[in-house]
């Protein structure tokens, strides 16, 4: 023991990380200091406006190569034709396409650049930025992919989850509550 009775720093420990230093103070600023609700939809709309553009392009090459079979049938009395339509190989590709090219988009904008920056491309609009409540900063790629994930638990309970930044003192989703994570303004 040192003097005054406290116990000596423990050794920093070989081949790891020391714990981050104590980020600010998260956990004691105004509600007005977090980003509004509705400030954070707009971001999600801007970061799911490329998405949607691209299945839209995908479900409109593959209906527009959809092939026709017509099939006629004669009898005695009468003359009929049943014709059926359905989606062609190659559009059925160029929809798979386009659904992959979003998921990396996905992937790349609401994981790897959130994750990293604390900015998605809708959050940098919204000059809004995710944050970890414990440290101040980003809370990397892997975090913020569960985060997305755990927006599952907003969406289970009737979407209510989504809502709970409209009263929550820290305007927190579920989902940045079981991440521990919060949205702030950038000035």
């Amino acid at each position: 023991m040192e003097r005054g009775g406290a116990p000596p720093p423990p050794p920093p420990s070989s081949g790891g990380y020391a714990p981050p230093p104590p980020g600010p103070a998260l956990r004691a600023l105004p509600t007005a200091s977090y980003a509004s609700w509705i400030t954070r939809v707009l971001a999600l709309l801007i970061d799911y406006l490329p998405y949607a553009v691209l299945q839209g392009i995908g479900t409109g090459l593959m209906f527009a190569t959809q092939q026709s079979q017509c099939v006629t049938d004669v009898s005695q009395y009468s003359v009929s034709q049943v014709c059926a339509s359905q989606p062609s190989l190659i559009g059925q590709l160029l929809q798979w396409v386009a659904t992959l090219v979003g998921l990396a988009y996905w992937v790349w904008n609401r994981g790897y650049r959130q994750g990293t920056t604390g900015q998605s491309l809708g959050k940098t609009v919204m000059k809004i930025k995710l944050v970890s409540e414990n440290t101040g900063q980003p809370i990397g790629f892997g975090l913020a992919i569960v985060r997305d994930l755990a927006h599952i638990v907003d969406g289970i309970i009737c979407f209510i989850g989504f809502l709970f930044p409209l009263w929550d003192a820290k305007r927190q989703t579920l989902a940045d509550k079981i991440m521990t994570t919060v949205v702030l303004p950038i000035e």
